[in-house]
């Protein structure tokens, strides 16, 4: 494997480290330095098989390898390093090594270590954040069952890694509803609103409100006692030097304390010219030319300091400037979420964005603070997605392992033994992809010893969960397609669906999105199968006009997927990311990218209708075409609005005829109010469909009538 990706990854971090402004985003490059720095000598030194299922030597594929970007392992592994916090306490308490992780895992194999692990189980208190942490709660459990063989197996299986690996669970609380989910706790909510930044022009802003203008006031007024007709009175009133030379040192003093307004610096303003003035008239030299004039500006514009016009502008400003600011009503929120427990979320986050109150003035916390404390609102899943909590698929897939991890727990008969393998399933969840070569498999959760080991124990699919599992795989298609329509599945949640319909029983061809920068060439064959489901579905549809595809001809397929994708291509040939990515865009075609399957066999039926989905897909694509105009990459955003389009064409293919009219008159109306790039850009792509609906086909070049697609090896016609 090319190292040459790695050294560019470990260079971005390099520059990152050493020159962005924030100190965390600092921190956290140098720790990708060091990770990058570790891929790059493992590929060197040969201890790193990169593209392989086993990456690390001497690990085998069950450990939890750490991941850098693009799927590179570090030679680490997660579950690894120095002993946490608590496991030193523990040793602590327990007379052990504190250092040693081996002897933690030693006394817990006695009769004290067995009772601990047993009382973990019964009570839930514990949590599982890498799936290795959960293997000596499974070997407390089966030998308790009786299966001392499996508890054996286990042990021998990890035994070698006892001192390198953590094998025990954290401390944790009681599980909660596994219908409700958060997106983050209220403790990683707390840390961003407390390093939320202040902005720097308000801060400016309120400088000049509440240090310099009323300091130029003063200036103003010293000066309104002796300048008549722009020049100094020959008698200065007295006391006025004493004054003046006051005003210059305090001047001195809130120079050197204030520093973010430097307009006081600039020589040509007012509040410059009429300190520079005292200045020279102080020492016996006559002051600035522009001196009476920069005096006649400042009563023009706002009055003689002490009237009443000047004390009531000056008296808004002041209000104005002393109302909190986004960082300090952060920082007020941050307090309220401090007492709360800071592992969990909440049921309601109203009580955190109530308006903050000092005397008789009320201040709202702002749109940004709310969305933040928002991230900690624990409910159901669509809820979330209702409220923007969740707001792209990619986040989505991130919490459904929550859900989906106790449906397939049900086929455990013993709660405690379903509650544990619930905890293992979420983490594995968590683990991060490698980079794997020649259409290798990631590691599967059964792979595990301890999930192997407790296999026996399961039973057979009743009626009941097979019918949960279906049911809750409906409910998250049906939530992936109406909330986010215009993007493809992701690949976490590909893999929740994979589950659900395994553990429902359903043989279901869901097929992930494969990257172009490593692609060989070929599929697997659940491509073809996927591509045959959807022909079942799409044959002689607007879909399969729009496309060129012949679904009848795919259904008589054998074999020869891969080489339908590249004919389909028009032959590219030779390897690049992009004749790649032409390949990928028609194996998504051909299959849908999981859509089809989500109609038939799961059954997503949308409540707002496929004519509604439709619709909202289209209005992704206006959106994402609008960001192509002045946009200096622009063809990561011209694919995604093909994959859009993609979905759009899809949901209308489902539709009747009179509803495909309809949907596509509405949609000229509604690119008809787009900026006029992007106007230009969808007209031909809503031409092309118009024609294919009136019963034409695509397969002439005209650039009047398009087949929009994201992927091509010159410049894309959208681009120019």
């Amino acid at each position: 494997m090319n190292s040459k990706y790695a050294s560019g990854q470990l260079a971005k971090a390099f520059v990152t480290a050493l020159a962005h402004e924030d100190s965390a985003t600092r921190r956290r490059a140098e720790q990708r330095i060091r990770r990058w720095e570790s891929v790059i000598s493992g590929m060197e030194d040969g201890s790193l098989d990169i593209g392989s299922r086993t990456p690390v030597k001497g690990l085998p594929a069950w450990v939890t390898p750490e991941v850098v970007r693009g799927g590179f392992a570090t030679g680490n592994a997660a579950a690894g390093g120095p002993l946490a916090d608590d496991e030193r306490q523990l040793a602590r308490r327990l007379g052990l090594d504190d250092r040693n992780r081996r002897e933690l895992f030693d006394h817990h194999l006695t009769d004290a270590g067995l009772r601990e692990l047993h009382s973990r189980l019964d009570s839930g208190r514990y949590d599982i954040v890498q799936p290795e942490e959960a293997a000596l709660l499974v070997v407390a459990w089966l030998l308790r069952a009786g299966d001392r063989n499996g508890a054996l197996d286990v042990l021998e299986a990890i035994g070698p890694f006892a001192g390198r690996l953590r094998f025990l669970p954290r401390p944790g609380k009681a599980p909660t509803d596994s219908s409700l989910v958060c997106r983050e706790t209220v403790g990683e909510v707390t840390e961003r609103l407390k390093a939320k930044r202040s902005n720097i022009d308000v801060a400016r802003m309120n400088e000049a409100v509440s240090v310099w203008n009323p300091f130029a006031d003063e200036l103003l007024g010293h000066w309104l006692r002796t300048v008549r007709n722009g020049r100094v009175l020959a008698e200065i009133p007295e006391g006025w030097r004493e004054d003046g030379a006051e005003l210059l040192a305090r001047y001195s003093t809130l120079a050197r304390k204030h520093e973010l307004c430097g307009k006081h610096r600039r020589p040509r303003e007012n509040i410059a010219i009429l300190r520079t003035s005292l200045e020279k008239v102080l020492a016996g030299r006559p002051p600035s030319r522009l001196l009476q004039r920069s005096v006649d500006a400042m009563v023009a514009k706002r009055g003689t300091p002490g009237s009443a016009e000047h004390a009531a502008l000056r008296e808004g400003q002041a209000a104005l400037a002393a109302r909190p600011t986004h960082h300090a009503l952060a920082q007020a929120v941050a307090a309220r979420l401090d007492d709360l427990p800071q592992d969990a979320g909440v049921p309601s986050v109203d009580a955190f964005v109530a308006p903050v109150i000092d005397g008789d003035v009320r201040t709202e916390i702002p749109e940004s603070v709310r969305r933040i404390v928002e991230n900690c609102l624990e409910a159901s899943v669509g809820t979330l997605v209702e409220r923007g909590v969740i707001p792209s698929a990619e986040v989505l897939a991130q919490l459904v392992p929550q859900l989906v991890a106790s449906t397939t727990a049900l086929s455990y008969p013993d709660p405690a033994l379903r509650g544990l393998m619930a905890a293992v399933y979420r983490a594995f969840r968590n683990r991060r992809s490698l980079l794997l070569l020649n259409l290798e498999h990631q590691v599967r959760m059964s792979e595990l010893p301890w999930v192997k080991a407790v296999g026996k124990h399961r039973r057979r699919a009743d009626r009941a969960a097979t019918q949960n599992a279906r049911a809750t795989l409906v409910q998250l298609g049906e939530l992936t397609l109406r909330g986010f329509p215009g993007s493809i599945v992701p690949n976490p949640m590909v893999a929740e669906f994979d589950a659900l319909a395994r553990r429902a029983e359903l043989r279901v061809p869901f097929v992930e999105e494969l990257a172009a920068d490593i692609f060989m060439g070929t599929f697997t064959s659940k491509f073809l199968d996927a591509a045959q489901l959807a022909g079942d579905l799409l044959e002689d549809s607007l879909y399969d006009r729009y496309y060129g595809i012949d679904y009848a001809a795919v259904l008589r397929l054998g074999k020869g997927f891969d080489r339908l994708c590249r004919q389909r291509t028009k032959d590219v040939r030779g390897w690049s990311v992009a004749a790649n990515g032409t390949v990928i865009e028609q194996a998504q075609i051909l299959t849908t990218h999981n859509l089809a399957a989500l109609v038939d066999p799961i059954g997503v039926d949308p409540a707002d209708g496929w004519d509604g989905l439709a619709r909202r897909a289209f209005g992704v694509t206006c959106r994402l075409v609008r960001r192509v105009q002045g946009n200096p990459r622009p063809l990561r955003t011209v694919k995604d609005a093909a994959y859009a389009w993609r979905q759009t064409v899809f949901f209308l293919a489902l539709c009747g005829l009179k509803e495909q009219f309809a949907v596509v008159a509405w949609m000229q109306d509604e690119l008809d109010r787009q900026p006029a790039p992007t106007v230009r850009r969808l007209d031909p792509v809503l031409a092309g469909l118009r024609h294919v609906l009136a019963g034409g086909d695509l397969d002439d070049p005209n650039p009047h009538r398009r087949r929009f697609l994201g992927w091509t090896l010159g410049k894309h016609w959208m681009t120019t």
